[in-house]
């Protein structure tokens, strides 16, 4: 079988990195996204696709490509620590905190132990399992990117003091068709104008070499990650963002003799990875110091190993964190109630057993769960549920049908990101327009933020053009058996 022979008509899957259902809808209803606009009119449109939890894009684009959550794809977030080896892993947050964890450390995390060490290697990606079928794929711009094809990669000798391998190359495993800004090239004159990947216009220019060249494979990811930095500052209605994306989108669908003809031939999604919560304008009101919540305790420096006094790391994933014990004289209860008493952190979790229990700083009581039981939720899931339901805005019938409110898909989530890897920990999650905070962490004050589990970060949309299949259910993790049904077909 030729691997460059598509077995049906190709797949290109278009990542916009926090594309938003309202921005989007508004960009296409007042004519400034008419590519967009003309994929919507022409095929299927979903509002309200469920993203991963932390809705961080490494953890996100990990559940798409495996079709797990965290619990099984290992990826907890883009800040976490592994007590194994008794170090935090960052894979480049901001830069002053990447600069104190180790701005080499950072990009060896992200470029190679991602994918090579973190990436659990009993789940597969949607790349390794159409490879295994002889069906070729494609990944541009991704950092997640595990393919069966073994590759060389460069680091240009400029930039090899800031990185760990060995005369600057490394060999991984990507998809057969691969490409990651200056370390990976489909065009080999071109030059990003970023240093780690491409911006919107670059990755564009190589997904649309591919079309022109009629070397699309079966299936072909693509990111585009200019929106998010956008909206961190400008807010979430940054129109314009989407309008720059959507010119790029045009000119691909220029490529084919008609618009209708570019999703005869190929079938178009576009997708949205997590959303935006909108953050306040005053420090002290939307900024949450977890280091001054939890003063009474020795917590971790960034810019050192992990100490045996330590008895707290913390790892924010912005509106999301992690805060880990160490102390093994040290109650997680002692530690739950100096957090419980800061009213801007909306949910506390941790772990015991297969049990999850939640609290709050918001809301009184507590709630117990533990998957199967006597309550079933939209997604054919079971679960055992005691306690407030108004911890997790859960609504639950008669007949023990379990929906979700503000936290979508919570129950599953949750226990995704406590089960995603070993220690003792909590999670913790900010009230919408509140930011959380550590060392050197870096915050968005009047701007946007996201990594929580509310329904405005969660919430994303999905535009499926030139077929009629659709996931089985409105989630980022069922598109990746529901891709492989369409590249199967």
């Amino acid at each position: 079988m030729n691997p460059n022979v598509p077995l049906t008509k190709p797949v290109i899957l278009l990542n916009i990195d926090s594309l938003m259902p309202y921005p989007l809808e508004v960009a296409v209803q007042t004519g400034q996204a008419p590519a967009l606009q003309f994929l919507m009119e022409n095929g299927s449109y979903i509002p309200n696709m469920v993203s991963s939890f932390p809705t961080m894009s490494v953890t996100i684009d990990s559940s798409l490509l495996t079709g797990t959550y965290a619990d099984k794809h290992h990826i907890p977030g883009l800040n976490w620590f592994d007590n194994s080896k008794n170090e935090i892993i960052n894979y480049g947050t901001g830069f002053r905190e990447t600069y104190r964890l180790g701005l080499r450390r950072s990009i060896h995390n992200m470029l190679y132990r991602l994918n090579n060490e973190h990436l659990n290697k009993d789940v597969r990606t949607i790349y390794e399992e159409l490879a295994n079928v002889g069906i070729s794929s494609a990944s541009i711009n991704s950092f997640v990117y595990r393919g069966n094809t073994p590759k060389q990669l460069h680091v240009p000798w400029l930039l090899r003091m800031l990185t760990n391998f060995k005369d600057g190359e490394w060999r991984t495993n990507t998809p057969s068709t691969f490409s990651l800004g200056i370390f990976s090239k489909l065009r080999r004159r071109s030059f990003p104008t970023e240093l780690a990947a491409g911006n919107y216009k670059y990755t564009a220019r190589e997904l649309r070499h591919l079309i022109r060249r009629n070397k699309l494979p079966a299936f072909t990811f693509c990111i585009f990650q200019d929106l998010d930095f956008r909206i961190h500052f400008k807010g979430p209605m940054d129109i314009k963002g989407i309008a720059r994306i959507d010119r790029e989108i045009q000119k691909m669908l220029n490529l084919y003799p008609s618009w209708k003809e570019a999703i005869n031939r190929n079938v178009w999604m576009v997708m949205g990875d997590n959303g935006h919560a909108p953050t306040g304008s005053r420090y002290r009101d939307f900024v949450i110091d977890l280091r001054k919540i939890l003063k009474t305790y020795r917590i971790a420096k960034i810019q050192r190993p992990v100490q045996k006094k330590d008895q707290l790391v913390l790892c924010v994933n912005q509106r999301m964190a992690y805060v880990y014990v160490l102390d093994d004289n040290l109650p997680m209860s002692a530690v739950i109630d100096c957090l419980k008493n800061d009213r801007r952190i909306d949910i506390i979790a941790q772990k015991s057993g297969t049990a999850i229990h939640v609290v709050s700083g918001m809301k009184e009581g507590s709630l117990h769960y533990r998957p199967g039981g006597e309550y079933t939720d939209v997604y054919q899931q079971t679960w055992s549920v005691e306690g407030n339901l108004e911890l997790l805005d859960l609504n639950v019938t008669e007949e023990n049908k379990l929906s979700y409110g503000d936290y979508p898909d919570a129950l599953a989530r949750l226990y995704g990101s406590l089960h995603s890897h070993p220690g003792s920990f909590l999670v913790v999650n900010a009230k919408p327009g509140c930011d959380f905070k550590a060392q050197s962490t870096p915050f968005h004050l009047a701007g946007a933020a996201h990594g929580s589990l509310h329904r405005q970060e969660s919430l994303v949309p999905l535009v499926i053009a030139g077929t009629t299949l659709k996931p089985a259910y409105p989630r980022l993790v069922d598109m990746k058996d529901f891709l492989l049904k369409q590249c199967k077909q």
